[in-house]
């Protein structure tokens, strides 16, 4: 199918279809397109003020992510990324995610420097993003990232995490604070 139809009104990203397999660069043909872009249509062209921690397009990056798809999900939170108000908070959070989900993908890779740089990257944005005042949008996702307790979470796992290769550095969904 050329151009799969964009999720229905209302549905739930975490019944949206994942990828028939992860991306690898290098190893494998290239990504199975079809779900990510199904995801980006469904994101607006910009976030008015701020990104809802319960966006579509970013609850599926989160489930992409958490499943062992770091090249997906840094695919659709990149789209998540360019709709983001510039210079915001959510930003700064999405570019931390985008890092640690590169991260997952380069230990598969069996590149533990880039893990580490990747890491180390992650926890400057997640301690530029705590330095910052928190918005009037308690609702946003820079605003319900715990990220003091991802940051030691990062810190904690760094390169020699005892996890499967395929396994995420963490699992970015237990990092949200809820309402």
């Amino acid at each position: 199918m050329c151009c799969p139809a964009p999720p229905e009104p209302g549905e739930r990203p975490d019944a949206w279809p994942l990828p028939r397999w992860a991306h690898l660069p290098g190893r494998t043909a290239g990504p199975d397109r079809e779900p990510l872009e199904r995801a980006k249509r469904a994101l607006p062209a910009r976030f008015a003020a701020f990104v809802p921690a319960d966006d579509a397009g970013l609850r599926y990056g989160l489930s992409l992510h958490d499943a062992g798809f770091f090249w997906e999900a840094h695919e659709v939170w990149e789209a998540v990324w360019k709709a983001a108000p510039m210079n915001g908070r959510d930003r700064l959070a999405l570019r931390a995610a985008i890092q640690i989900a590169n991260g997952g993908l380069k230990r598969r890779l069996g590149r533990p420097r880039a893990v580490r740089r990747l890491v180390a990257e992650a926890m400057a944005l997640l301690d530029e993003l705590r330095l910052r005042e928190p918005g009037a949008a308690p609702a946003s996702y820079a605003d319900r990232l715990d990220a003091a307790s991802l940051c030691r979470a990062l810190a904690a796992c760094g390169a020699g995490c005892a996890l499967a290769a395929d396994a995420p550095l963490v699992h970015l969904d237990a990092f949200q604070k809820h309402a």
